[in-house]
């Protein structure tokens, strides 16, 4: 399955990974296309189907294509350091600095995490629709992400929780307050690709039952094979 979706990306084959996670979940890693790594865990293999895995399997794709990993990680060391000078700076301030200076110092960290969370769920966005291009099937990864959404809130993600940080290469957050998360709302993104799905979307294609073709359910991990 990855192995096709990777032919119709252009992409080199990435490395694939199965995580033993009942969270419903799945993630792209890597600098670039030529050291991706695509993973997916259990959790997600067991619940959806055949369709359903390569839409979120066509969105980590979709991360892979548009360098999303690379980004992000930049975003996020920006974010870090900002705070971090932020910091410095509130231990070592001026005590003529003012009212100003001090307020400038405690909101420059806030400023930096509203920009990081805004530039991450515009490339959600835009993942999704790199996987509605790529696997010719928006309302798989609809269904995809209406099954998962609840699940992931639901069941507990150690990784994520250790690190927060880390919800931002998960395809759903999971467990994150809505204001504060690095993804758009589910709702909206679902909406997004029911649109892309009945009027074609901004670059004009469409998926019509006939690209979709006779696809089998599957209810085991194997469905991450590369043969597929």
């Amino acid at each position: 399955m990855v192995e096709n979706l990777a032919k119709r990306a252009q992409l080199p084959m990435p490395k694939v990974y199965i995580v033993d996670q009942p969270q419903p979940n799945a993630f792209a890693t890597g600098r670039d296309p030529e050291h991706a790594a695509v993973a997916a865990t259990t959790g997600l293999l067991q619940m959806l189907s055949h369709d359903e895995i390569e839409g979120v399997m066509a969105h980590e794709l979709g991360h892979v294509k548009n360098r999303d990993t690379l980004i992000m990680t930049m975003v996020a060391t920006i974010a870090g350091a900002v705070s971090m000078l932020a910091n410095f700076g509130l231990f070592f301030r001026d005590r003529n600095a003012g009212i100003a200076g001090i307020m400038a110092v405690l909101i420059a960290p806030f400023a930096a995490m509203i920009v990081q969370m805004a530039i991450s769920r515009t490339r959600e966005f835009g993942a999704d629709a790199a996987a509605a291009q790529i696997s010719g099937k928006p309302l798989s990864l609809a269904a995809a992400l209406a099954k998962i959404s609840g699940e992931a809130a639901r069941i507990p993600n150690p990784v994520a929780e250790r690190n927060p940080a880390a919800s931002q290469l998960y395809i759903v957050p999971g467990g994150v307050r809505q204001m504060f998360s690095t993804h758009p709302a589910t709702e909206d993104r679902i909406a997004a690709l029911q649109a892309m799905a009945h009027g074609g979307g901004a670059n004009g294609w469409s998926s019509r039952p006939d690209e979709i073709g006779d696809m089998t359910r599957l209810r085991k991990p194997s469905a991450l094979d590369p043969t597929r």
